[in-house]
């Protein structure tokens, strides 16, 4: 439970005016002392995010969010920060104090909810001081179209029917979608091709190398990990021929030259555009590239912050790579983290990196908003193999993108990857 990545967990957001419980909610969910309570309003600020368990559910993450009815310019600012949480929930528990009924902020929130068809769970708490009358309860239930929990956070009443009123409301085959295992029969061997990455810890793969193996393990086919140079030694001494190479956009060149035609070749970054995102849509993405001058806004977009090596592929290389083929400077933004931005119309291009420290709906969530805007975005291994020329052979394990691409894109560029 406690190696789960963030992002393959279940997301929960809680919802709820200042004072309704939120947090001593979160602190009666899992058992521990873990979120800040107070009697003052406005005790939580941020977004305070929480990795645990709940069983059968699995690992999820529990979101404590500030108070909807925050005021000021401070408490706008929260508001706004809380409601962009939406975009990466699975699951949404909507807070009220027994004594209250909905209003405004929880009519929002649930009109939020449907449009992003985010289930919603009623929470009445505080019932052990301000047990909820008939009116309360049925005002909840025509908002969300099904009765609330009744719950005390303090006293631990009801927690266990509410544990369950998840459970039943959690998105069906939440975590059901595979890596690359859709892709291998039980006794199929996958190649992966993992240059060792500066940036990961000492004795350590990076995270997506990491799930892959995992995924390839669990659905009974052999992996076998080489570094770039190793590929080509690695292959001619297998009895048979694998399946697929999944390689480093990085060394995508050098392992499609190593690669025979008659093997399924395509990158870590490739898989996870599919697993976190929506390829076709980044695949789409890929003709915007063409249509780059010098001087168009691009942001580069990363879900994580991470320590910055000498030659950073989203700070330094993708860059150079991308201005070689455009031809001049282009204006280039970056952001990490949290942050995304709002205000996409002015960018000709979004690259996102393969978003393996965030969830799919967070992913699908800055893609909708890209195509929104009417901005293209691709992720970094999608950009990389376009920008080498050899985007269709990556996408050879996807036969249906390999058509679209080729109904979308119609010139290559190449350039010079030592450069």
């Amino acid at each position: 439970m406690q190696n789960t990545p963030r992002g393959s967990r279940l997301h929960i957001a809680i919802f709820g005016k200042r004072n309704a419980g939120k947090s001593s909610l979160i602190n009666a969910l899992t058992n521990q002392d873990i979120a800040l309570v107070s009697s003052v309003p406005g005790t939580t600020t941020d977004p305070v995010y929480k990795a645990m368990e709940i069983l059968p559910l699995g690992p999820v993450v529990l979101i404590d969010t500030a108070g909807l009815d925050d005021e000021g310019e401070l408490g706008e600012l929260r508001v706004q920060r809380s409601r962009a949480v939406l975009n990466k929930a699975d699951l949404v528990l909507l807070v009220l104090d027994g004594a209250d009924v909905p209003g405004v902020f929880e009519e929002e929130i649930s009109r939020l909810c449907q449009k992003k068809d985010v289930p919603v769970v009623g929470v009445l708490n505080k019932a052990d001081v301000n047990a909820p009358d008939k009116l309360t309860v049925e005002a909840f239930t025509r908002l969300l179209q099904k009765e609330p929990q009744v719950v005390s956070a303090a006293t631990g009443a009801g927690i266990g029917q509410l544990k369950i009123a998840m459970i039943q409301s959690a998105p069906e085959k939440w975590d059901e979608l595979s890596i690359v295992g859709d892709l291998l029969e039980p006794g199929d061997t996958a190649v992966l091709v993992t240059p060792i990455d500066r940036a990961a810890p000492k004795g350590r793969l990076i995270l997506p190398q990491v799930q892959t193996i995992r995924d390839i393990l669990d659905n009974d086919a052999l992996s076998v990990v080489v570094k770039e140079e190793q590929l080509k030694t690695a292959l001619e001494q297998l009895a048979k021929k694998p399946r697929i190479v999944i390689t480093d956009s990085q060394a995508f060149l050098k392992a499609d030259a190593d690669t025979p035609e008659d093997v399924l070749l395509t990158s870590f970054s490739i898989l996870f555009a599919r697993y976190k995102g929506d390829l076709e849509a980044l695949v789409r993405g890929a003709k915007a590239i063409d249509t780059l001058r010098p001087g168009d806004r691009v942001l580069m977009a990363e879900a994580c912050t991470h320590h910055r090596v000498e030659d950073d592929i989203g700070r330094v290389k993708l860059p150079r790579w991308l201005q070689q083929a455009v031809g001049g400077e282009l204006d280039l933004t970056w952001c990490s983290g949290q942050g995304f931005a709002e205000e996409l119309k002015d960018y000709k291009l979004v690259i996102h990196c393969g978003g393996c420290m965030t969830n799919r709906r967070e992913m699908l969530a800055r893609i909708a908003q890209a195509e929104e805007a009417g901005v293209g975005i691709v992720n970094y291994g999608v950009a990389i193999a376009h920008l080498m020329g050899i985007l269709p052979r990556a996408l050879s394990p996807f036969p249906a993108m390999q058509q679209l691409l080729l109904a979308e894109t119609k010139t290559e560029r190449r350039i010079n990857y030592g450069e």
